[in-house]
């Protein structure tokens, strides 16, 4: 794993869009690794058929502690880069939450509302797969950015299933942005709000993601979610 994140232009690009693409954070053969183990039960808490819960059509498994090494290790580097934009983002919007430099503090102040299962996650769709827009929350507490990254090549192991983002701005109809990075590549991306600047200063908008239409193969992504969960 490659890992190299430059604050400055994560926080343009997520500040302006409401993500940022980082490419070449996974090898091929970290991304196969990772994908040969989705049928290996003993690393996950939970199973979510999507289809059974109208979340749209495909299989996620949430990962239980202790976490794999190289998603461990993801969290751990990822998030204190993240931590002064989000609290940049709170200041802006005059919300009360000051997040900690430190993940292990973070993940204390979940437990404290009842939230203490691991969140990160694998997905699988096959043809007809999708996901239907949604926000990753789990709780009353949550961090304000994600990640997921891409497991396999769009365009050769698999087609459609683009990455989708809506943001809502009030009083407004919603703008869709269509994404397809590159396998290996990292996704940071609004959990579900950012800061827009106004004319009167700052205001909210909200952001949701989701999966279009698989049309052929097998997609594979990885979720990194910062913050535990309830249940």
């Amino acid at each position: 794993m490659q890992l190299k994140i430059n604050r400055d232009f994560v926080q343009n690009e997520i500040s302006q869009k409401g993500y940022a693409v980082i490419e070449d954070v996974l090898s091929d053969q970290e991304c196969q690794q990772l994908i040969s183990k989705f049928e290996t039960a003993h690393l996950y808490r939970k199973t979510v058929d999507m289809e059974r819960y109208r979340f749209g059509a495909g299989t996620y498994k949430y990962y239980k502690y202790p976490l794999p090494n190289i998603i461990q290790r993801l969290r751990e580097m990822v998030y204190p880069e993240l931590v002064p934009i989000a609290n940049q983002w709170m200041f802006q919007l005059k919300l009360d939450m000051v997040y900690p430099q430190d993940l292990g503090k973070l993940h204390q102040h979940c437990a404290n509302h009842g939230q203490h299962l691991a969140t990160p996650l694998i997905l699988k769709y096959q043809e007809g797969g999708f996901n239907t827009l949604h926000q990753d929350l789990y709780g009353e507490v949550y961090f304000p950015m994600q990640a997921v990254l891409f497991l396999n090549d769009y365009g050769t192991d698999y087609s459609g299933g683009e990455f989708v983002l809506t943001q809502q701005v009030p009083r407004a109809q919603s703008k869709a942005m269509v994404l397809h990075p590159k396998k290996g590549s990292m996704l940071i991306f609004s959990t579900n709000f950012r800061p827009v600047q106004g004319k009167k200063g700052f205001y909210r908008v909200t952001m949701k993601h989701g999966v279009s239409e698989v049309h052929s193969g097998e997609r594979y992504t990885l979720g990194i979610i910062f913050h535990d969960a309830a249940q």
